[in-house]
């Protein structure tokens, strides 16, 4: 196969694999069983989770908080994949600098860090400015994606009961 044919091939699997992928989130945000506020609060916490660098520990962290703040414990194990491989690093990047901003410190910072367990190796510092500046970049995407989350399940239950 030629090296053209293979990138073409490849941009169009990546292109069905994200429309996939963004089916079957609907499929799965569609089947979540409870009242908008309930599945909207646990998908808030499940984005908000996903952005701090916690990756490890991403879903226990979201369901633990869904638990204690009384949303969908599966809404926020599904919240939590908004973060993803490609977007960590941009993710880890901008709850390094905001972090490090609110601080006032430097360090050096590569986006090879895909686990708390990585940046604990820089140092608490670094550690601590970066969880506190993802706990930052995270507010706005979590009120987003309550408010999202509400309106859709909101609207597909209506027209799910009319049987459209």
């Amino acid at each position: 196969m030629k090296e053209a044919e293979k990138q073409h091939s490849s941009k169009k699997t990546g292109r069905l694999l994200q429309k996939y992928d963004i089916r079957e989130f609907v499929k799965r945000v569609k089947r979540l069983e409870g009242d908008p506020h309930y599945i909207a609060m646990g998908m808030a916490i499940g984005v908000f989770v996903g952005i701090t660098p916690t990756m490890p520990f991403h879903t226990v962290i979201a369901v633990a908080l869904a638990f204690i703040l009384r949303g969908s414990k599966v809404a926020a194990a599904i919240g939590v994949w908004f973060c993803n491989p490609i977007s960590a690093p941009l993710f880890y990047l901008g709850s390094y600098k905001t972090g490090m901003f609110i601080f006032g410190n430097s360090a050096p910072f590569d986006t090879k860090y895909e686990s708390v367990l990585e940046l604990l190796k820089l140092g608490m510092d670094v550690t601590m400015a970066m969880v506190v500046g993802g706990i930052i970049l995270g507010i706005l995407p979590g009120f987003a994606s309550y408010f999202i989350t509400r309106k859709i399940i909101t609207t597909i239950r209506p027209r799910k009961t009319a049987g459209l």
